[in-house]
């Protein structure tokens, strides 16, 4: 009896830890809705994209290569740090803070574009300031852009952070996001087919 005791009180152990890791690591399940678009081969397609050690550009090329889209590479006016622990340090007091970084980069002629893909390596859970600045940035008008989110990451927090360029593009129309581990671009074809952008 206190065998059992002992045993089903370490069984229940390992789920409360089990659930409570699972919490910590983010979430897997879709944190927003996902709007339908017919296929229209006239539409003009931007995928615009913060990059940090060039997994998320390698991801952006291939989806620019994939739609004919028109790639364009979001840059801070002061660069991150290219050691990766003061990178995260920046990347840490900049999301604590809700700096917004200052950007180098802009998009010539945004209004012509009708479809906008915006990627970005997962950072501290979500999306990096960087994107932050880019989507809040009066420079440009969201309102109607058919606004489809992506993202690279090491572990997990994809949906998270699908879900933070949603959030940060209230008034425009969005598609179902994508997230890969590292530079795979397997289902990237797939994931375009299904959301129609090509056919």
């Amino acid at each position: 009896m206190k065998r059992n005791i002992i045993f089903w009180s370490g069984i229940l152990s390992m789920l409360i830890a089990l659930v409570a890791c699972s919490k910590e690591e983010g979430s897997d399940t879709p944190l927003y809705q996902n709007d339908y678009i017919e296929y229209d081969a006239n539409r003009k397609i931007l995928v615009a994209y913060f990059s940090w050690g060039g997994t998320t550009q390698y991801l952006a090329e291939n989806i620019a290569e994939q739609t004919g889209g028109t790639l364009f590479r979001i840059e801070t006016a002061t660069p991150y740090p290219t050691d990766y622990n003061e990178c995260t340090e920046v990347a840490r007091e900049e999301l604590d803070n809700g700096t917004r970084p200052e950007l180098g980069t802009s998009v010539e002629n945004f209004d012509e574009y009708d479809v906008v893909f915006v990627g970005c390596p997962v950072w501290w859970h979500t999306a990096p300031m960087a994107i932050w600045s880019f989507l809040e940035s009066s420079e440009y008008d969201f309102t109607d852009k058919i606004i489809v989110p992506f993202c690279t990451y090491s572990a997990t927090y994809r949906e998270e952070t699908l879900a933070k360029i949603v959030e940060l593009t209230p008034g425009s129309v969005h598609l179902q996001g994508f997230g890969t581990v590292g530079r795979n671009t397997e289902g990237v074809e797939n994931w375009l087919r299904t959301i129609n952008v090509i056919q």
